[in-house]
């Protein structure tokens, strides 16, 4: 457990001994592709840190819409924003490949940021990423149109999630067009339409759940 926390940016900081008191407060587990740890506008209980795998973050229109706020993948946490100011939960989290979390449950977890600053402030520094990330995406969907935010999202995808080899970068995450659809905000047609032309002008190849993204086309 120790070595899992030290792999965290949140715990990095910490010595040895911080660590182990830490751990001996937490637990590991994991869940398959698809399945909810939590949904929107449930009370929180827990926070989580991602150890493999990858989740995704949402919320859902009046309409039964969902959009993608975020994707969390290794080393991410989540969960923390209904701990720190006791509302409920703000969006739901849902495993999108099989994943494994190290979990924390409230009481412990509002202790450790009594005690430790660092702490106190990576939480800080990763609100405000989403935060920034929100913002840009109401920006996004003023000022674009939506092929254009569907370029942007497979752009991003290859920015956080993507492997260089050359000009060619490999996007290895399961995400279906579904949820492609949903991180863009854009109709499931449009993103048929706009990879099928990428793919047409060799700018994009898609194999299964890869996406291999060649820079030098664009």
């Amino acid at each position: 457990m120790i070595d899992l926390l030290q792999g965290t940016s949140l715990f990095s900081s910490l010595h040895s001994s911080q660590l182990q008191s830490i751990a001996d407060k937490c637990s590991t587990r994991t869940f398959k592709a698809g399945t909810i740890l939590f949904r929107e506008n449930e009370i929180g209980t827990t926070f989580y840190l991602v150890v493999s795998g990858a989740i995704k973050i949402y919320t859902t229109n009046k309409h039964g819409e969902d959009k993608i706020m975020t994707i969390l993948t290794n080393g991410d946490s989540f969960g923390e924003l209904a701990l720190l100011d006791g509302k409920p939960r703000s969006a739901t989290a849902q495993a999108i490949e099989d994943t494994k979390v190290i979990s924390l449950a409230a009481k412990p977890f509002q202790q450790l940021l009594k005690e430790h600053f660092d702490i106190n402030l990576s939480v800080l520094k990763q609100l405000s990423a989403r935060l920034r990330e929100t913002n840009q995406q109401v920006q996004d969907l003023t000022y674009m149109d939506a092929r254009q935010r569907v370029v942007k999202t497979l752009t991003k995808l290859a920015n956080d999630y993507g492997s260089r080899t050359g000009t060619v970068v490999r996007i290895q995450i399961k995400l279906n067009y579904n949820e492609l659809s949903q991180w863009a905000g854009v109709p499931k047609t449009l993103v048929f339409e706009v990879l099928h032309e990428l793919q047409s002008k060799r700018i994009l190849t898609v194999s299964g759940d890869t996406f291999l993204l060649d820079l030098k086309q664009l």
